[in-house]
């Protein structure tokens, strides 16, 4: 079961990192574009460029973080319905409507409609799961280290690399606490 839910993360973590990290490159290549078109496009001569590269490096953690929320809902339906070391995550329809068809149905074909709710539970769950993460940081960071607090060396990677650590626990919690989410076996 470990092994289970360690590939699953593995793959998402792939999914979820590629694809807004893509996607950040994206809108932070679109805005310098325009930036640059906006100011007359200048010939690109070697301070032009290195002024272009500072717009792209400024919108880029800025850029990552919208798309990271964008990449965090995309990428939870792929989770379901994927057999993984004999086990796979299978998301159950509402309850009024199970309650018409006389029991917990799985669904085969999820839509982003269908996992609204769930993901609303589940970025809950994350949010927590990251403030515990920030809390064991400062107290590490009191502990073995000189830093004074937890913002002399926090960063917005940082924050990402937590929130991708946490996703980890949260689909082991996930799939043990949620009603609308099973883990049978394939």
């Amino acid at each position: 079961m470990r092994r289970f839910y360690f590939l699953l993360w593995l793959k998402w973590v792939a999914g979820v990192a590629l694809s807004s990290i893509l996607l950040a490159c994206g809108i932070s290549l679109l805005i310098t574009a325009l930036i640059y078109f906006n100011q007359g496009g200048a010939s690109l001569s070697g301070e032009v460029y290195s002024a272009l590269l500072e717009v792209f490096q400024f919108w880029f953690p800025i850029s990552w973080s919208i798309s990271l929320l964008i990449a965090l809902f995309r990428r939870l339906k792929y989770i379901f319905n994927d057999c993984i070391s004999g086990y796979e995550l299978k998301l159950l329809a509402c309850a009024n409507e199970s309650k018409r068809q006389g029991s917990s149905q799985e669904l085969d074909v999820i839509g982003y409609g269908d996992l609204v709710k769930v993901w609303r539970r589940w970025f809950m769950l994350m949010i927590w799961l990251v403030g515990a993460m920030m809390i064991v940081a400062l107290a590490l960071t009191y502990l073995f280290t000189d830093y004074s607090g937890v913002f002399e060396w926090f960063s917005i990677y940082w924050l990402i690399a937590f929130v991708l650590l946490s996703a980890y626990f949260s689909f082991i919690l996930f799939g043990s606490r949620c009603k609308r989410v099973k883990v049978v076996k394939c």
